[in-house]
């Protein structure tokens, strides 16, 4: 676990379609102070900048959307799962438009950029969410909690009444090997059935098999899937990149079962909402706590 903040070490770019609004964007990675946060910033809106926060929050509608009330900025959960999958918390993203690039539908990419640009430690100590009662929301058959761990663990069911997805389940304990190596690749997915009337809502303008599975009534359009479980790992991909509105790491169990951007970000809102069910720990305090756990062991006479 990383026990202090983390930046990068030179700005990097990239440049891609936006899969809702069908245009490209170019976007840029800066270094940021310590305790910045991750923020936002619309170069061709003048500058204006939306720190990554549920205050923030605008929609999550196919896609996590944030806003300062003037300008947004759509598709973040992508990007911002990298980050957090890599441990960033200090980073400035510049758009010049209003939706971060897709990409190829994963977070594969920006784990790429990210790396390319040089992870650099500050020194500064890092602050974490340490969960110490659980939490849960239902929303009718679908629920998301979180209770008490030492590290970030996402236990995720999905179940899709469609003969190719069905139930699928996973648990992962994200460090960045496993984030990388596990999660990160997972694409992004859609039915072929809601492609029209996605569209006719101005919505996927930019979706294509390049960056997204296209899974048909009997079949996936795509020549193969990058894992048997590939879209559940997308579930899990998104819910860590949509707890990056704590503002801070959290450590907790995440148990998710048929959620979504909705449940996730509704979470997020829940733990800022029960402070009685959380506590701000630094590194010092984690080793601390596991030293007075510990039990003393009396010495052996020889």
């Amino acid at each position: 676990m990383t026990l202090t903040q983390k930046t990068i070490r030179r700005e990097v770019g990239c440049a891609g379609i936006g899969l809702h609004c069908g245009e490209r964007v170019n976007m840029r990675l800066l270094p940021a102070a310590p305790g910045t946060g991750i923020r936002f910033r619309r170069v061709d809106l003048g500058g204006r900048e939306i720190a990554v926060s549920i205050d923030n929050l605008h929609q999550t509608s196919f896609a996590t959307q944030l806003t300062d009330g003037v300008a947004s900025v759509s598709t973040v959960e992508h990007v911002l799962s990298a980050a957090a999958g890599l441990g960033v918390d200090n980073l400035l993203i510049e758009l010049e438009g209003p939706e971060v690039p897709i990409m190829d539908g994963s977070a594969t990419p920006f784990v790429y950029l990210l790396h390319e640009a040089g992870l650099r430690r500050q020194q500064a100590a890092r602050t974490f969410i340490k969960i110490v009662e659980p939490l849960r929301i239902d929303d009718e058959d679908k629920f998301i909690a979180v209770y008490p761990a030492e590290r970030l663990k996402i236990s995720y069911t999905i179940d899709f009444d469609h003969p190719l997805i069905g139930i699928q389940r996973e648990t992962f304990l994200v460090t960045p090997r496993a984030y990388t190596e596990q999660l990160a690749p997972a694409r992004t997915f859609g039915f072929l059935r809601d492609v029209e009337t996605m569209r006719s809502l101005g919505l996927a303008l930019g979706g294509s098999m390049e960056n997204a599975i296209v899974v048909g009534e009997n079949s996936i359009l795509n020549p193969q899937l990058r894992f048997p479980d590939e879209f559940v790992r997308h579930k899990i991909l998104d819910a860590v990149g949509d707890l990056t509105l704590l503002g801070a790491p959290l450590l907790g169990h995440v148990v998710a079962y048929r959620a979504g951007h909705s449940l996730h970000t509704d979470l997020v809102e829940k733990i800022r909402d029960t402070p009685e069910a959380w506590e701000a720990v630094t590194w010092d305090d984690i080793v601390y706590q596991l030293a007075a756990r510990r039990p003393v062991t009396a010495p052996v006479a020889v």
